[in-house]
């Protein structure tokens, strides 16, 4: 993360939070449309600033991913330069047209930018051709290629970032057993000359963590293979990754356990605090004190390094919520270069989690490293089948990737359920 993100953003930041506030407490005193429009607004404000809050909370993890992209983007330009040049000799560019040679590199470099002999083959030949030009393909327009740009544009796709926030294993098994103690005994007193007995209770068993697979499948033509402008199979590959993340993500957040990862949203022995109405994460005094009371209800040994997870618009609202004293409790610690906090303690977005309603669970909170462990066995693998396609005239790739988690440690973390 560049410093410099940062201090830009300071200012506008701390501008909308100061209009956020006092337009809430108008809101709040009395209840309007066009108030409710700007704090809307204002929340997008807020939201635009919300990468640089997730970079700083998830900072190891996102500068993880950042320089592999990064990597990936060289290779397939690295590529796009191959490409360009034709893979010709030096032999072979001696034999090509000077005319010819010119057009192109006049197209890329401009005219100023020519060798003295490739600007006399221009100008002879515009000398000679006058009535020439680029507006008709016949007339000259098939001499001056179009420009491609070696980058596609691609929306942004949501994903739920939880890896850095979990414990993460790699295996060479098709599952791992994780010893946990599922019983503890209880102390006694004893006189000075009583007997002792057994304390009993003491027990212990194993979590299975299956791992499972993940596939993609795509056929691209040979035809394409060769004669694209970018390097299809790392294109392949690099889509692929994303959407088993994509993948991953909503597992975690809700994956039902039976074939696939399990969700901290669908594990039964993780409990749940009412927010105290009916379809909002507010109680029903228009304050915080159900996220307050599901915080409360997590161990301290948890909260010392409890995170808060829920989506954006849930986020939007939670930005305006008070304490039990009227004091906010999401605050802002861009201006100190520290993650913003809900009620000091960090938060990530993660599209994957419900939005307010009723019955559903907006937010989660605890210690996830704790509570949840996640196995990968296979990162990414890829199969290149020119076999099975081949009377289509097609390659067949086989993308696939073996990975698992659960939950280990129900107790560690807590979601917030909109009920009364």
């Amino acid at each position: 993360m560049p410093e410099l993100d940062i201090k830009e953003a300071i200012e506008p930041v701390m501008k909308a939070v100061d209009e956020l506030r006092s337009t809430n407490e108008q809101n709040l005193k009395n209840r309007d449309v066009v108030l409710e429009e700007k704090l809307a607004k204002i929340n997008a404000t807020l939201d635009q600033y919300e990468g640089i809050n997730q970079k700083l909370t998830l900072l190891d993890g996102q500068q993880k991913a950042l320089d592999e992209l990064k990597s990936q983007a060289d290779a397939v330009e690295a590529a796009l330069k191959r490409v360009s040049s034709g893979g010709q000799t030096e032999e072979k560019k001696d034999r090509v047209n000077p005319w010819a040679r010119a057009v192109v590199n006049a197209h890329i470099q401009g005219i100023p930018n020519l060798s003295e002999g490739e600007r006399k083959a221009i100008e002879s030949v515009n000398a000679e051709w006058k009535s020439l030009n680029v507006s008709t393909d016949t007339a000259g327009g098939y001499l001056a290629p179009r420009e491609l740009v070696n980058e596609i544009i691609k929306a942004d796709v949501l994903m739920s970032p939880f890896r850095p926030l979990v414990r993460v294993r790699q295996t060479a098994m098709k599952a791992i057993d994780i010893p946990k103690r599922t019983g503890v005994f209880a102390a006694r007193r004893v006189s000075e000359q009583g007997a002792k007995t057994e304390t009993t209770g003491l027990t212990y068993g194993l979590e299975e963590l299956p791992v499972t697979e993940l596939q993609a499948l795509v056929d691209i033509s040979n035809q394409m293979l060769e004669d694209a402008a970018f390097d299809m199979q790392a294109e392949i590959t690099m889509e692929s990754a994303e959407q088993f993340a994509v993948k991953e993500g909503a597992e975690f957040v809700s994956g039902s356990g039976v074939g696939q990862p399990e969700g901290i949203l669908t594990n039964g022995d993780v409990a749940s605090t009412n927010s105290g109405t009916a379809a909002t994460i507010a109680d029903a005094n228009g304050q915080a004190n159900g996220l307050l009371q599901l915080k409360h209800a997590v161990k301290s040994a948890y909260a010392r390094n409890a995170t808060w997870v829920m989506n954006r618009t849930t986020l939007g609202s939670i930005r305006t919520l008070k304490d039990g004293q009227g004091r906010y409790i999401w605050m802002a610690g861009i201006q100190n270069a520290a993650p913003n906090t809900i009620d000091g303690d960090p938060y990530v977005e993660m599209p994957d989690m419900p939005s307010e309603g009723a019955g559903a669970y907006p937010v989660a909170y605890g210690d996830f490293r704790r509570a949840y462990t996640w196995a990968d066995r296979i990162t990414m693998e890829m199969l290149r089948d020119p076999f099975t396609q081949a009377i289509s005239g097609n390659v067949r790739f086989i993308m696939r990737k073996r990975s698992g988690g659960q939950v280990v440690l129900a107790e560690a973390i807590r979601k917030l359920k909109c009920s009364t």
